[in-house]
């Protein structure tokens, strides 16, 4: 996997797909005049479109931004975080809502100032359950004593449950599409579950749009 590509805020913060990327965080702080935004949710409509990757970037400007930063793997379905970060994943978020861990002593420090990460954790037989249990209540309330803002990168929307379920627990939900990839309908019936929970859909990111051979990510604001 290849960790320089999808860290590029990381490796190339001056590059233009960098540049994006800082576009959308100030969008999303827009967007939360009236309602801090310290927990977003990142989904996409279906695998493959680039959300684990938006999310870890996410992650890494608002880091940047000098805010404590807490990006947490909750794809209980196929977990990716660990391999982005170069960290195991023996213990993590399924850990801590199965109650074995405290937050504590499972989050990671990663090598970008302000931004610790947590990992899935072994992989649970009822990740929806997990999503909406008592445990992820004091999870969040514990999360956001330590915490500035929250990155949950979640299985797509309309694959699974799970999205769902956290999207009506957090502060606002980013929507990644692929051109190219991303199916019209697809795009427009996850727009639909979103709207129909209580979350805030707060923009939609358009990824992979070739233009001079660079992969750049375009951020548009609810409509």
């Amino acid at each position: 996997m290849n960790t320089k590509r999808k860290l590029v805020t990381k490796t190339d913060p001056k590059s233009p797909i960098s540049e994006q990327y800082k576009t959308i965080r100030t969008n999303i702080n827009f967007s939360s005049v009236d309602h801090e935004m310290r927990s977003i949710m990142v989904t996409s409509s279906g695998p493959g479109e680039g959300k684990s990757t938006t999310a870890a970037n996410l992650a890494v400007v608002f880091a940047q931004q000098g805010k404590k930063v807490l990006l947490v793997d909750a794809d209980m379905r196929k977990p990716t975080a660990h391999y982005t970060f170069n960290l195991t994943n023996t213990f993590g978020l399924t850990t801590v809502l199965s109650r074995q861990k405290n937050l504590t002593d499972v989050t990671n420090h990663s090598d970008v100032e302000n931004l610790d990460i947590l990992t899935c954790g072994p992989v649970p037989p009822n990740p929806a359950e997990l999503m909406s249990s008592k445990s992820m209540e004091d999870f969040l309330v514990e999360a956001y004593q330590v915490y500035d803002v929250l990155i949950f990168d979640t299985p797509p929307i309309l694959a699974v449950t799970d999205a769902q379920v956290l999207a009506n627990q957090c502060h606002g939900t980013v929507l990644v599409v692929s051109s190219g990839t991303t199916e019209v309908d697809s795009a427009v019936k996850a727009k639909d579950v979103l709207s129909s929970t209580k979350a805030k859909l707060l923009g939609v990111v358009l990824n992979n749009r070739e233009h001079k051979d660079t992969s750049y990510y375009y951020y548009y604001g609810k409509k």
